[in-house]
């Protein structure tokens, strides 16, 4: 932090102010878990396809799923950094009550999604024209085909202008909105799965879209409600500060790119371990148990993503107002909370329900003990995620996004990926299987992350001087 950054800073009075962290990241808590779980519908309806003959396609198709995940989080990188980036600003400058800094950044924030909708456009022609040249299984190159260039083009066009409204919703603090919003996708990405799989019959292109579709109308609540908010905070009287920005898209995209790169880091993760897998004996069944530990790392770290979401807008708010030393004790309130989670909540879901979701996800035996002796270690890879989100938040809402990009270059290539690769080569002496060693590897690499950008954080936000 720097002293000019704000020409004052207001004294923490938690007596006064008690944390308003957990009301804002309950909803999103909520939307996020509901989104997750919904999200299991494509896997689940992927286990049940078939091929022309009858034969299974389920491990193929949930494999393909699987190598559509590191594309798919970069589209959410690029997604939740121009998020990131345009409701960091707008909620400063909510914060300092200056309408027309606000018109400029939304302005130029349509301007970055359109160029990124194009972008996304470009890169589903890619995957659709390379596909078959990565050395897959034929049934598994086909369905990752089908899947990953519907799921690319389409979200170009449904996802990236959902940006707009949701920044603008969570400046405003309005977390129930985007809970409303993710539940009004969710139900209807269900009900369109249903509807192209069983009674179309379109197979792993209808469940890739009904993603797509279903997202529109999460953007139409969005939408509805930005516009509500806007309209209510344009009559505000303290709202009509003078201001302006010289250059709004390079005030948005200074702290958009880095938080990009920090999720393009982190899904380059799941994407050396897919590349890695590939080359194992039963590399399908490899690929799938990767698949199902992946995503149920991210289901269950929901809530440490949703509680992250919340913390941002609230930081930066706290700048504006020029409350900087309330943003240790918000930090703190979300570390302990998502401390409580982990134990409470995901290590006896791990250990309990894991089984279950092997049996119920497998095709084959092979695949269901991999999955099996992967989720056990789901409990530690949540917890190394916590301290790392939760700090990288932190830093993106004080506008200040070097450091959560350097955390995530050193996370994801001095830790994760050297690991998981030296784990692949070593798992015969490790007695155990390819799948387990990775998930073992890359929980260490999480773990000593997680801890080590919380002390630096710690220490950073114990001197607002600097």
């Amino acid at each position: 932090m720097t002293a000019s950054s704000t020409p004052s800073v207001r004294p923490a009075d938690p007596g006064r102010r008690p944390s308003r962290l957990l009301w804002l990241a309950l909803p999103l808590v909520i939307s996020f878990w509901l989104r997750s779980a919904f999200a299991w519908i494509d896997t689940a309806f992927a286990s049940l396809l078939q091929d022309s003959q009858g034969g299974s396609l389920g491990d193929a198709s949930i494999a393909a799923i699987g190598l559509t995940l590191p594309l798919e989080f970069l589209l959410t990188a690029c997604w939740v950094g121009a998020s990131n980036g345009l409701t960091a600003r707008l909620a400063n400058a909510m914060g300092e009550g200056s309408s027309a800094k606000v018109t400029q950044l939304k302005r130029a924030g349509l301007q970055i999604i359109t160029a990124l909708a194009f972008l996304f456009i470009g890169l589903a022609a890619v995957v659709w024209l390379t596909s078959d040249m990565v050395g897959l299984e034929e049934a598994t190159a086909r369905q990752f085909r089908i899947y990953a260039t519907v799921l690319m083009a389409g979200s170009a066009v449904s996802s990236f202008w959902s940006i707009l409204p949701d920044s603008l919703v969570k400046a405003h603090q309005d977390t129930r909105a985007t809970m409303w919003a993710g539940l009004a996708s969710s139900l209807a990405n269900v009900a369109l799965n249903s509807l192209f799989l069983f009674i179309f019959h379109w197979g792993i292109f209808g469940i890739a879209l009904s993603t797509v579709l279903g997202r529109l109308a999460g953007l139409a609540y969005a939408s509805s409600r930005a516009a509500r908010h806007e309209r209510r905070r344009m009559a505000q009287p303290d709202q009509q500060v003078p201001g302006h920005l010289s250059r709004p898209i390079f005030g948005i995209l200074i702290l958009a790119v880095p938080s990009a790169l920090g999720f393009v880091l982190l899904g380059m993760e799941s994407m050396a371990v897919n590349f890695i897998l590939k080359e194992v004996p039963n590399a399908t069944s490899a690929l799938a148990a990767w698949s199902i530990f992946d995503q149920s790392v991210r289901f269950l770290a929901m809530p440490v993503i949703a509680t992250g979401v919340a913390l941002l807008p609230l930081v930066a708010k706290l700048k504006g107002e020029g409350r900087l030393p309330e943003v240790r004790r918000e930090l703190g309130v979300g570390l302990k909370a998502a401390a409580v989670y982990v134990v409470a909540v995901v290590t006896p879901v791990a250990l309990f329900l894991g089984p279950f979701v092997a049996r119920g996800l497998s095709d084959t035996e092979v695949t269901e003990a991999l999955v099996q002796n992967a989720l056990r270690w789901i409990p530690f890879a949540v917890a190394g995620l916590a301290p790392f989100l939760l700090c990288r938040a932190t830093f993106d809402g004080l506008q200040q996004p070097k450091p959560s990009l350097i955390a995530a270059a050193v996370r994801t290539l001095g830790l994760v990926v050297p690991l998981v690769w030296i784990g692949s080569k070593m798992h015969g002496e490790l007695g155990l299987s390819p799948v387990s060693a990775a998930a073992v590897a890359y929980v260490i690499g999480a773990v000593v992350s997680g801890l080590g950008f919380f002390v630096y954080t710690r220490r950073r936000c114990a001197r607002p001087e600097e």
